[in-house]
């Protein structure tokens, strides 16, 4: 009897036991403030990430898809002659050939690429439609093109006389030195009086109102570079990552770091680890720094990320980056990145 009692009591215990904890668990989560997704939002790197934006916006506004809206987004720079680090205004490789890299990536893990691709004005559209027609991620140089021509581009010389005037002038001397910042044209005045060669990229995240992701990168490259050389633009995980589960991130700068760290998915996995956008990129810059610092000092790298809930973050080797955001309050607003070396 005493057994039987003890047993009865031992279960009322049990069972008042795991009520506390279900209670317990219960209070727990209705505690917890649920995070109000910031959506639609596109952010993206340097100043000219302006007029990106608001064309990206056009879309994201009618409740369009995240990966139109990227596309749109970064023809704007391409398109731009007077961007001469982007599309068909971009400078050159040092034998005068203009090759254009890009990849694109959606909300469902699709992605597309070009690389080193001569003739074709918009490698942005050409990297989704590999994404879209291909069973590759891949397309690059005589391939690329050829893949272009057959789906309806047109071939035309990129070379415009303002890059082909740099490319003669910078021939006289040969020397290949990437300049740091050269996007930011305030930075550049200020801070670099003269220069007239530079590189770079524009890499673009965006949320739709349906709370997916996706991101684009596109680039010339850097300028006067070896005929064939490929950055990081145009490589998933290294210039683009989107992970529709956590967020997205894109690079800037010099590119074969970045290659060397796999940066933008290395950015992604530590925001799944709980990283805020900022401390992710952060943490991706101090890597370039911990592996190469004799290197890193002398060169320009940023990251740039939004995670699922609409917060993004930058970080960079070097003061000068900027990125651009655009949501409903505000579609023209430009930041000024963190930076881990201190001016001289």
């Amino acid at each position: 009897m005493h057994s039987r009692r003890k047993f009865i009591k031992q279960g009322i215990l049990g069972a008042a036991s795991l009520g506390t904890v279900a209670s317990a668990i219960s209070c727990q989560e209705a505690g917890k403030e649920k995070k109000t997704v910031r959506k639609p939002i596109v952010i993206s790197t340097w100043d000219f990430g302006v007029a990106a934006n608001q064309a990206a916006w056009e879309i994201l506004k009618k409740n369009g898809r995240a990966l139109d809206a990227v596309e749109a987004g970064v023809k704007v720079p391409e398109a731009d002659l007077k961007n001469v680090t982007v599309g068909k205004g971009g400078y050159p490789d040092r034998d005068g050939h203009v090759t254009l890299d890009a990849c694109i990536m959606d909300e469902l893990g699709n992605c597309g690429s070009v690389a080193a691709m001569e003739d074709i004005a918009h490698p942005i559209s050409v990297a989704r439609l590999v994404m879209e027609k291909t069973p590759h991620v891949m397309l690059m140089g005589a391939g690329a093109r050829q893949f272009a021509l057959e789906n309806g581009f047109q071939a035309e010389n990129l070379l415009t006389p303002s890059s082909e005037e740099a490319w003669k002038e910078w021939l006289k001397e040969k020397n290949y030195k990437p300049v740091m910042n050269i996007e930011n044209k305030s930075f550049a005045t200020e801070k670099l009086p003269g220069n007239k060669y530079n590189h770079d990229t524009i890499g673009m995240l965006a949320i739709d109102a349906d709370g997916n992701l996706s991101g684009a990168c596109t680039t010339s490259g850097m300028a006067f570079k070896m005929h064939g050389r490929v950055g990081d633009s145009p490589i998933i995980g290294a210039g683009l990552y989107v992970d529709n589960e956590v967020g997205g991130a894109t690079s800037t700068g010099v590119g074969e770091e970045v290659i060397r760290n796999v940066g933008s998915f290395l950015v992604v996995e530590l925001m799944r680890q709980g990283y805020s956008p900022e401390d992710a990129c952060k943490e991706a810059v101090m890597r370039i720094v911990k592996k190469k610092p004799d290197i890193a000092k002398d060169i320009q790298v940023g990251f740039l990320a939004l995670n699922k809930n609409g917060e993004y973050g930058s970080y960079a080797l070097q003061d000068g980056f900027t990125f651009a955001i655009c949501d409903s309050e505000k579609q023209d607003l430009i930041e000024k990145g963190k930076f881990h070396y201190q001016p001289k």
